[in-house]
């Protein structure tokens, strides 16, 4: 930036640069701060989300080893009893003293193991001994036929159910073992876990905690107001089976209050939650799966501090770095100015002398001037009138290119949604455990991806307008691709679209990638014309024209085309969407045009038809 000082200056002009060297250097400071404290932030802010995930995923995996000693503790209840000599003589003779010794021994159990209750029930479903036989809420009597635990330990020999008790009204995991007598099942065993202990300890650790089934539904929550929420919507029809089973109760099986969901790559996710009696903020929810159970603990470690510390810390130490660099250039540019100065200040004396010389040629230099004046004029003139067209020519560049970004980002929105529907489908398929259509999706997706990248080229021939040599194409093969790019995208809709083919099939010359251009325009067009409306119908239809050609009509029920649009229907950029470009039926004009047919149209209030005329193969 001093390269100018060497060229003869006044103290003025100087004292000027000086100033106007040091605004420069004040901004680019700036600027070097700015930046260096963003990526200082976004340092500190990695390094946080990093240790969070490392701490709660130690912390997730102690929670579900600590829940699963509490399972297995219980677990061993129930399978001794389910032997036990008593048990099995009270079930089969149903004595009073029989009965009355195996509630003493069921009730002083339950007190020992810390289980809630442990049951005995008949094979009919009746309970006929409980640890709770001197309680109000006794379970002695009561029909337990229904309930899922009873029934899978019957038929399978041992069952483990998370539910609400219809007695007690409060939920736990029942474990239950079929006892086995000489001819055959006499009975079953059940000991009820509540996790009321494991919720406080949750609740104790300052950070929510909570165990979901395979459906996404909370069964353990170290916040009560959680509980059978859901970690995702379920179906109606589903909602309705669960409760008609009265596994929860009357629970809404809402969806917990989270939302800003963002995934990270290494399985665990960022989200904001309204915590009980809070406001909202936000979390890295980490899960991982309780051994020996279909359970999944999953656990939110608070992020706004760590986040808020790291960031701190990272930009104290970028600024305490980068200051003293800062301040040592400041102290180099001050001294190289001052240089300048005493330089500039000789200079001005020798200036002063050779200006009393240059005094006595006035006349002739005056001259000279005006000539030198005329030349620069001219050659001024000359550099802006290339600088013009230089402009020109670059404006038109631009033009074309944004004809042809626009046109790409057209025609590739229809594959995208695909993919993306595609996407979404394959990790709906893997978290269920399908595996085979998950793969099938991610074929979809790779042969979208390459249609995405034949429409790119030839979206860029049509800038250039060039041409694309003509072959046999089967009709059924470019109406049956189209289909498959809509599909996804227009979901649930599909079914408005009747296709008409001979059974011999048709060809017609041309490539089937462009004319599958042609008929996903038309039949885009036709589907959001008619949106949601009741017996709405697109029929597309394929047959034999006049003159050795063949016709393909795509005709719909829809409101028609106003009048204005349909003036310049086929004009680029001429469109009725908001979110519409206007370059599809143009580009579609072009295809056919290119493969020596034409596309014509009528519309009124009862419909829309489009007739596409191309040369039979």
């Amino acid at each position: 930036m001093f390269n100018a000082l060497s060229a003869p200056l006044n103290l003025a002009d100087l004292d000027q640069s000086m100033r106007r060297t040091w605004l420069v250097f004040a901004g680019l400071a700036v600027a070097l701060l700015v930046a260096a404290l963003l990526l200082a932030g976004e340092y500190g802010r990695s390094q946080a989300l990093e240790t969070v995930d490392a701490q709660s995923r130690i912390d997730a995996n102690l929670k579900a080893s600590l829940l699963r000693a509490v399972l297995e503790r219980q677990r061993s209840t129930p399978l001794v009893l389910a032997d036990d000599v008593e048990v099995m003589a009270a079930l089969s003779t149903r004595g009073t003293e029989a009965l009355q010794r195996l509630n003493e021994k069921l009730q002083a159990l339950a007190t020992n193991t810390d289980a809630a209750v442990i049951y005995v029930i008949g094979p009919d479903g009746v309970a006929v001994a409980a640890s709770n036989w001197r309680e109000p809420t006794s379970f002695v009597g009561n029909d337990y036929a229904f309930r899922e635990y009873f029934r899978m330990a019957m038929r399978d020999g041992k069952a483990e159910h998370f539910a609400m008790g219809n007695v007690s009204k409060r939920p736990g995991l029942y474990i239950s073992r079929r006892v086995q007598g000489p001819d055959g099942p006499i009975g079953v065993v059940v000991a009820k876990l509540e996790f009321d202990d494991v919720e406080a300890e949750w609740l104790a650790s300052g950070k929510p905690v909570y165990v979901t089934d395979r459906r996404g539904i909370v069964l353990i929550t170290s916040f009560p107001s959680w509980r059978f929420m859901t970690t995702r919507t379920i179906p109606r029809d589903r909602v309705a089976a669960i409760r008609d089973s009265l596994q929860f109760g009357d629970a809404s099986l809402l969806p917990l209050p989270f939302r800003d969901i963002e995934p990270t790559s290494d399985g665990s996710s960022e989200l904001r939650a309204l915590l009980p009696g809070e406001s909202e903020r936000r979390f890295l929810r980490v899960e991982t799966m309780v051994p020996t159970t279909s359970w999944r603990l999953e656990q939110l470690a608070p992020l706004d501090g760590a986040i808020s510390a790291a960031t701190r810390e990272a930009r104290l130490i970028a600024l305490a770095l980068l200051a003293p660099l800062l301040a040592f250039t400041a102290v180099l540019l001050r001294r190289r100015q001052t240089l300048a100065l005493v330089s500039a200040r000789d200079r001005a004396a020798r200036d002063e002398l050779e200006t009393r010389v240059a005094e006595r040629t006035h006349d002739l230099s005056l001259a000279r001037d005006h000539l030198e004046t005329e030349i620069a004029d001219h050659r001024r003139t000359g550099e802006k009138l290339q600088a013009v067209q230089q402009e020109l020519v670059q404006a038109n560049r631009l033009a074309i290119l944004g004809q042809v970004a626009a046109g790409v980002a057209h025609e590739i929105n229809q594959p995208v949604a695909t993919i993306r529907a595609y996407a979404d489908n394959a990790r709906t398929f893997l978290e269920r455990g399908q595996q085979q259509t998950a793969v099938e999706n991610l074929v979809s997706i790779a042969e979208l991806t390459d249609r995405v990248g034949t429409i790119t080229d030839e979206l860029r021939s049509f800038a250039r307008k060039g041409r694309f040599v003509a072959e046999p194409t089967p009709m059924r093969d470019v109406i049956e691709g189209a289909m498959m790019l809509l599909r996804s995208r227009f979901a649930g809709r599909m079914d408005a679209i009747v296709i008409d083919l001979p059974e011999n099939g048709l060809s017609v010359l041309g490539s089937r990638i462009r004319l599958e251009q042609v008929l996903i325009n038309l039949l885009q067009n036709a589907l959001e014309a008619l949106g949601t409306r009741s017996g709405a119908e697109i029929r597309v239809r394929c047959e034999d024209g006049p003159s050795g050609t063949v016709l393909l009509v795509v005709a719909d029920n829809g409101p028609g085309i106003p009048l204005h649009i349909h003036e310049d229907l086929f004009t680029p950029f001429n469109t009725s969407k908001d979110e519409g470009l206007g370059l599809g039926l143009a580009i579609s004009k072009e295809i056919v045009a290119d493969y020596g047919g034409d596309i014509t149209v009528e519309t009124s209030d009862r419909g829309t038809v489009f007739t596409v005329r191309l040369k039979r193969a």
